[in-house]
């Protein structure tokens, strides 16, 4: 969990790419950001009075195939869960990211190039203290099938993911993943994926204009279409969890916390968020030692309690 301070990177980084969903291509700039200025986005081909969205879980909406924010002004950005992960491995707390278009490049389907940048250019501690989600008990949402639920753990976050396929070839896996294990490699390279057969329903939807094999795996049947195949054994399930891990960024902190999910995804992470944070009785914020120091600075991105 490093040092317990706040991070920011160390000078701009440029990205260029294409929308998965909408199919435009975009310029994207990571900035340096002040102390307890959280991850904002800048919308640059909006007017300055309208283009700031802030990366809360409150902003989210219709989280359907990705995770959309939007603001008080109607302006969104899309298909931001891939880069929020890197943020919240690369323990990265502030971040302004400017971007020309209203969704966030897709680049190869996985977080492979945001992390690499990253720590290419590297990143700066900043003297203020890095607080975290504690959780104080155990909370759960139920969904037909689908099931979330989040309890305490000291210190550290545990993504116990299950996906459900009737596809012989993604099937049914389980995987835990430990953030203090330190490795996030395989969770970072791991692509987005779809069946061949939920493309047409997809594009029917007005999505995937800018998806290709060179930024998606496609499973047909018990073949993957992509010549080169898959990364890693659990590549399917990897790729949730790094999903997850970017849509949990969005509480406007890290947490410490054992989270089970089964048939999860950008919604029903989103839901648990809603709900587990909406009564100050499940959390409490700490740092990394257990010192509450500054936790009353209200300009730092935080979730707002709000007692049931």
């Amino acid at each position: 969990m490093g040092t317990g301070l706040q991070k920011t990177i160390s000078e701009p980084i440029e990205f260029n790419g294409v929308g998965l969903h909408n199919g435009i291509k975009v310029k994207l700039c990571l900035k340096p950001a002040e102390a307890n200025s959280g991850i904002k986005f800048k919308r640059t081909d909006i007017e300055d009075s309208k283009n700031i969205i802030e990366a809360n879980y409150k902003n989210v909406t219709s989280p359907i195939l990705c995770t959309k924010i939007k603001n008080s002004h109607g302006v969104t950005v899309s298909t931001i869960e891939h880069l929020m992960a890197v943020f919240y491995g690369e323990g990265i707390d502030n971040v302004l990211v400017e971007i020309d278009a209203p969704e966030v490049p897709i680049m190869d389907g996985s977080s492979f190039d945001f992390v690499t940048a990253i720590r290419s250019f590297g990143t700066q501690e900043q003297n203020h203290t890095k607080k975290f989600i504690k959780v104080l008990k155990k909370f759960e949402l139920k969904d037909g099938s689908k099931y979330i639920s989040i309890e305490p753990l000291k210190n550290d976050l545990i993504i116990d993911f299950e996906i459900v396929y009737k596809n012989p070839i993604i099937r049914t896996r389980r995987k835990e993943f430990k953030l203090s294990n330190g490795d996030l490699t395989s969770i970072y390279n791991s692509k987005t994926f779809c069946l061949y057969e939920d493309i047409d329903q997809i594009k029917s939807q007005g999505l995937a204009k800018g998806g290709s094999l060179e930024n998606a795996i496609v499973v047909k049947e018990d073949k993957i279409l992509n010549d080169d195949g898959l990364r890693y054994r659990d590549e399917f399930i990897n790729h949730k969890i790094l999903d997850c891990l970017g849509d949990l960024m969005l509480s406007g902190y890290r947490i410490f916390g054992h989270i089970k999910t089964s048939r999860g995804g950008h919604q029903l992470t989103n839901a648990l968020l809603r709900e587990f944070l909406s009564d100050n009785s499940n959390w409490e914020l700490g740092t990394i030692d257990g010192k509450e120091k500054d936790s009353k600075d209200s300009s730092y991105t935080r979730p707002i309690a709000v007692s049931a």
